[in-house]
């Protein structure tokens, strides 16, 4: 015999060769003509009926032996109930011997082929009972079946009350049902015994069947004692009856994949199981019709019959159907009389309905099995419910009850010996469906929904592996780590399901508008029937139940609203298993009775004696240690779970999920800024992961991986922490708060393990240094995990994010620190040195920079890179700054220290430019270090020229390296880019062109001899006095310097004129003087408008501090303005001194004799002016300003 597959059937389930060792048929031996099914056209109305052979344990077929006349079969043939070769291991059950179905079978066919269950087929059953509900109108016999819903698909099996009932008196079982029986259906209930014509036919059956397969044909008599060997026989088949009843009914090994319950009597017993679909009607059917072979006749059915009993419609439909369902197109029928064979008849099935004496219409059995379907699957809603299809003998009525209901009330709910049956099969279906690859998410609702049903129907106590298990696998229908989308009605998950059905739906009424059947309306009624068929004869009617999809109610998959939801049911799912497992684990003497209600007091260290970060160290050290051990694959369980049992590998799975869930929830409440929440969650996945790592003897990388982001999240929050230091109050309270699940949930995890592995984590501190540090351990934890595993490489953008945090918080603790070393310098008296406290900070804030700096390096992340370079030249200022105030104010020199920090800050200031290359990488990080490198070279040049070194450097050194320095700033100032920075680069290079001019100045007026020199000296300093007045003139807010610039100028030009000898030469250089005094007039026009602007504040509410930081320098403009009014006072004076002996000469010029006139007048308004001393200031300017204006080239300008 093959071992293939049949065209059209499928793989047989695991375990299936474990029947008694049998095979499937292979395609050249197909007990049927055609594996594909066949439409059959009968009685001129068309059924479409196809059979596929899913799994077959029959043998190669046999011919039949046609058997003589007169042959009796009431003498036994020599191979009566004797094994055979041709027969196979199942040779007694081919041919007819064990002909009651189990009350199991269903169940037994269903667990084979799980992947049909649920979904794909309408029902499954034994062929009998499919016979038996299609005869229902034609019968006035008893119809007693069990029906159980698992989504779409009804199973079906006969529920023999008698025997029940006879088990009942026996072991005080299904006592609350008799009782229900005796009350509503049959008060004189007593065992009715089959009659001996029963066993006489069922025996010289099964003798015709055995003389069938018996080559020679011959009768061949046995002794004597046959006859009395039948009413033995039948008394075992009633034994073989009676112990297929399990009681308990209890799996050793639920959650294994392991079919074979033979022992519970869920074999899957049939010679053959059958996809059969009739007309619409997708039925998984088991059969046991023997199916004889050979010569013209492919494939045939044997019957043998009464002569004279003619053939009535019951038995004409049995035949059609066990026919149909076998896909076998002929039957053969032996007639007999009193035993003696008489003759043979060949008849093709579709000739079935239209024999004599039992004509039917096939077109009505469609119609019946159709309403049938329909009254069943409207009204056998709930999952996991026994229903009870039962219509008495002789009665028209055909009632429904739903027994699981009826069980409730009594005081064992799980005396339902269906109910573990069922619970098992509701697993299964949901596990194949889960084990599915390409599994759409719109089925995820039905999965829930047999879960939920599952669990619902176990006794927590005797099953807890598939409860937690169940538990597990309803936790993973929620995809954590996927990224939150709209929910909308398009969404996969919230698509209704109508193969899934709800506990708490409501049964839905028929809508049909036929009243198909009632509900108990009439008083008459049975007040428990859960429906109700008022007459067999409407099965017959056409479409009389018709409305399946109408009244199927819907179950889709909990639409969550936001990832917090979607984790706390995750988390209720997980709670609820881990519970199953603690539960079920027997070594609980050893702990101490906890109260779920009572937080657990954790160990946490005092602040002082962990010693701030420092003691960080020594806990990283150990955590590092643990890491180290898990590879090694310890594993330490307080609870006493064994390695390697269910309990142990579900509660991992368990674990991991919930350290999932709290990470997820972790995260959403970090994107809600509601960080002592965050915390708190981290905290929880850390616990869990810790227990897991307690537990776990082969530690994944992909759950190494997890603990990483786990640390990187929990330094995240620390981080951000720190930063928000001023809501401390409210993360705390949020970090303090518990939920009763979260509290059993860590009550679940301390039966393993203390979770004190990552303590050091997950602390909420007050202090924003030990924060940072913490943060900062976090990652480099995280990083350790990356490196030691070798998982860095397999995620690179994981570990770039990494490294990217631990450079950033480096930066933050750096400039933490270095913050602390300037609070500290400011405090410290100015004469005082630099303390060792000061220096500490610096190198651990210079320590701290190198690093980051190292980690952004590491990844190309020059931006960054450069920011911290930044940073670590801005801590070489503040160390240059520490030292300049060492020493006396008064003999205070720029010292080499200062020179030293200063060029080292330039040093990084350039290395920070290299790193970016060009202002395209990143135009504000390069313009940021472009300008404080400008800075450091301006404040080096100005304190050298404002301390000068004389004791160590000659004045000319001094001065060059001055210039260059203010070159270099200049350099590094960009004056033309439009930007928030432009003002201050311009205000900057103008200070710096001021203060080179003023220097020239001071050179010139200090230095004889070297005439080039000095010539190149008052160039330099008249260029830069010239660049100095342009740029403060683009400024609207330095009035005071430009005019400081300015008054410099005209005494650059007094000085210019004191070497001069000729009259024409001082006049000429009086005039540009003069020509410099009235180009101040602008500066003058600034001062008058914030005078004004002054005045007119006080009106307002209040003086804004903008504001008051912009606000004019009083003292300083009266100071400039009575050196201004003196030296313009001198300058006219000695231009009319110079003009009055120039026209004693010469008398005929008359531009120089208006100059003079103009000169007098105006020295004279002066002289008044200035002899005024209650003049207000304002007034003194307009005076200015308009001398100015008349001094003019315009207004009669003194300037010939």
């Amino acid at each position: 015999m093959g071992d293939s597959k049949e065209a059209g059937a499928e793989a047989p389930p695991a375990g299936a060769t474990a029947r008694g060792g049998l095979s499937l048929l292979s395609q050249g031996e197909s007990e049927e003509p055609s594996a594909q099914g066949s439409a059959l056209f009968l009685g001129g109305n068309e059924v479409k009926s196809r059979a596929v052979v899913k799994y077959s344990s029959a043998p190669p077929r046999t011919a039949f032996a046609r058997l003589e006349e007169k042959t009796d079969l009431k003498l036994p043939p020599a191979n009566w109930l004797r094994e055979s070769a041709k027969l196979g291991p199942a040779g007694t059950t081919i041919l007819g011997n064990s002909k009651k179905s189990k009350p199991f079978s269903s169940f037994g066919m269903a667990y084979d082929f799980i992947d049909s269950v649920g979904n794909d087929v309408d029902v499954v059953s034994d062929s009998e009972n499919i016979k038996k509900l299609l005869k229902i109108p034609y019968s006035k016999s008893h119809v007693s079946m069990a029906v159980h819903r698992v989504g779409r698909t009804l199973l079906l099996d006969e529920l023999d009350i008698q025997e029940l009932f006879m088990r009942s008196s026996q072991t005080g079982d299904w006592t609350w049902l008799k009782e229900f029986y005796q009350r509503l259906i049959d008060q004189k209930w007593q065992r009715k015994k089959k009659s001996k014509e029963h066993w006489y036919q069922k025996a010289i059956l099964s003798k015709f069947l055995y003389y069938s397969i018996n080559g020679d044909g011959a009768a061949q008599p046995v002794p004597s004692a046959t006859e009395p060997q039948e009413p033995s026989s039948s008394d075992q088949t009633d034994d073989s009856d009676q112990a297929s009843w399990p009681a308990p009914f209890e799996m050793p090994s639920p959650v294994s994949e392991d079919p074979s319950a033979s022992s519970q009597g869920l074999k899957n017993d049939f010679v053959r199981n059958i996809l059969w679909t009739f007309e619409d009607i997708h039925m998984l059917v088991g059969s046991n019709m023997p199916i004889f072979g050979g010569g013209r006749y492919p494939a045939v059915s044997l019957r043998l019959r009464d002569n004279n009993k003619p053939i009535n419609v019951l038995t004409g439909i049995d035949y059609w159907l066990d026919n149909l369902i076998c896909n076998v197109p002929e039957l053969v029928m032996c007639f007999h009389v009193n035993g003696i064979v008489q003759k043979y008849e060949m008849i093709k099935t579709e000739e079935i309905p239209n024999l004599e004496n039992s004509n039917f219409s096939t077109k009505v059995i469609k119609d019946i099995a159709q309403n049938i379907l329909s009254f069943l699957k409207s009204n056998c809603t709930k999952e996991g419910h026994t229903y009870w299809l039962f219509k008495a003998s002789g009665s028209d009525i055909v009632k429904l009850y739903d027994l699981t209901t009826l069980c409730e009330e009594t005081e064992d709910k799980y005396q339902n010996p269906f109910t573990m049956p069922v619970a098992i099969l509701l697993y299964k279906v949901a596990c194949n469906m889960m084990m599915k690859k390409n599994q759409n998410k719109k089925h995820y609702g039905t999965i829930r929904t047999l879960l939920l049903n599952c669990v619902k129907l176990l006794d927590k106590s005797r099953h807890p592996q598939i409860i937690a298990s169940a538990n597990y696998m309803l936790s993973e229908l929620f995809q954590l780590d996927e990224p939150k989308k709209e929910e909308s009605a398009e969404s996969p998950l919230n698509e209704n399901s109508d193969e899934s059905y709800s506990e708490e739906e409501e049964e839905m009424a028929d809508s049909d508008e036929n009243g198909s059947y009632s509900t108990s309306s009439d008083p008459s009624d049975d007040n428990k029937a859960v429906a109700i068929i008022k007459s067999v004869g409407e099965l017959s009617v056409p479409e009389k139940y018709k409305s399946i999809h109408q009244i199927r109610p819907s179950c889709a998959f909990p639409a969550c609203h936001d990832t917090e939801e979607r984790c706390r049911l995750v988390l209720s799912y997980v709670l609820e298993g881990l519970k199953s497992v603690d539960s079920s684990i027997k070594k609980e003497s050893d702990l101490p009775a906890a109260d779920p209600n009572t937080p657990i007091p954790l160990k946490y260290e005092d602040e002082s004696t962990r010693g701030g970060p420092e003691g960080l160290e020594k806990q990283m050290a150990l955590f590092l240690d643990k890491m180290g051990s898990l590879q090694k694959g310890n594993c330490s369980s307080q609870s006493g779970m064994i390695p390697g049992s269910w309990q142990h590998k579900m509660k991992l799975q368990l674990i991991l999920k919930s350290s999932k869930a709290y990470y997820v929830l972790s995260d959403a409440a970090m994107s809600l800024q509601k960080y002592g929440r965050a915390l708190r969650y981290i905290k929880l996945a850390l616990q869990s992961h810790d227990t897991y790592c307690c537990l776990c003897t082969n530690m994944l990388s992909e759950v190494l991986l997890f603990l990483s982001q786990y640390l990187t999240l929990c330094g995240d929050i620390q981080l951000m922490l720190a930063q928000n230091a001023n809501n401390r109050a409210a993360y705390l309270e949020e970090f303090n708060y518990q939920t009763k699940e979260d509290q059993e949930i860590l009550h679940s995890l301390h039966r393993e393990s203390s979770c004190q592995g990552f303590a050091w984590a997950t602390d909420l501190s007050t202090d924003l240094e030990s924060q940072l540090s913490v943060s900062c351990k976090c990652y480099e934890a995280a990083h350790e995990i990356l490196q030691f595993s070798g998982l860095k490489s397999h995620n690179p953008e994981h570990y770039v994010q990494v490294l990217k945090r631990m450079g950033n918080v480096r930066n933050e603790i750096g400039v933490f620190y270095m913050n602390q070393a300037a609070a500290l310098q400011s405090e410290r008296v100015v004469s005082k040195s630099v303390s060792t406290a000061e220096q500490q900070l610096w190198k651990k804030s210079f320590s701290c920079f190198e690093k980051g700096i190292h980690n952004f390096e590491s990844i190309d992340d020059a931006t960054n890179a450069a920011l911290l370079l930044c940073n670590t030249g801005r801590l070489m200022r503040i160390c240059a700054q520490a030292h300049c105030g060492a020493g006396d104010e008064f003999k205070r020199e720029f010292s080499p220290e200062e020179g030293l920090y200063y060029n080292k800050a330039v040093d990084y200031y350039l290395k920070a430019l290299r790193s970016l290359g060009t202002r395209d990488i990143h135009p504000v990080v390069w313009d940021s270090v472009n300008w404080e490198l400008s800075t450091t070279y301006f404040t080096m040049a100005t304190l050298q020229q404002d301390y000068a070194p004389l004791s160590r450097k000659a004045q000319e050194q001094i001065e060059k390296e001055v210039s260059e320095a203010m070159m270099k700033s200049l350099k590094h100032c960009d004056v033309d880019s439009v930007s928030a920075r432009q003002p201050l680069c311009q205000y900057r290079a103008a200070t710096i062109h001021h203060r080179l001019a003023s220097m020239y100045h001071s050179c010139l007026r200090n230095q004889v001899g070297d005439e080039h020199l000095r010539k190149q000296h008052r160039v330099l300093a008249d260029l830069h006095y010239s660049k100095a007045v342009k740029l403060f003139q683009l400024l609207k807010d330095a009035p005071c310097e430009l005019l400081r610039v300015q008054l410099e100028r005209v005494a650059f030009a007094e000085f210019q004129m004191t070497s001069q000898n000729s009259n024409v030469g001082k006049l000429k250089t009086l005039s540009g003087a003069l020509d410099i005094m009235v180009r101040t007039k602008h500066a003058f026009q600034l001062i008058r408008k914030e005078l004004v602007e002054e005045l007119a504040q006080p009106q307002s509410d209040e003086t804004t501090p903008a504001a008051d930081s912009s606000s004019l320098n009083r003292e300083e403009v009266v100071k400039l303005l009575s050196i201004f009014e003196s030296r313009l006072s001198f300058l006219l004076l000695q231009s009319i001194k110079l003009l009055s002996s120039t026209k004693k000469k010469t008398s005929n010029n008359n531009e120089e004799d208006v100059a003079l006139t103009t000169n007098k007048r105006i020295y004279s308004q002066l002289l008044r002016a200035t002899a005024n001393k209650n003049a207000a200031l304002s007034e003194r300017i307009d005076l200015l300003i308009h001398l100015l204006d008349e001094l003019a080239p315009g207004g009669g300008s003194a300037v010939p």
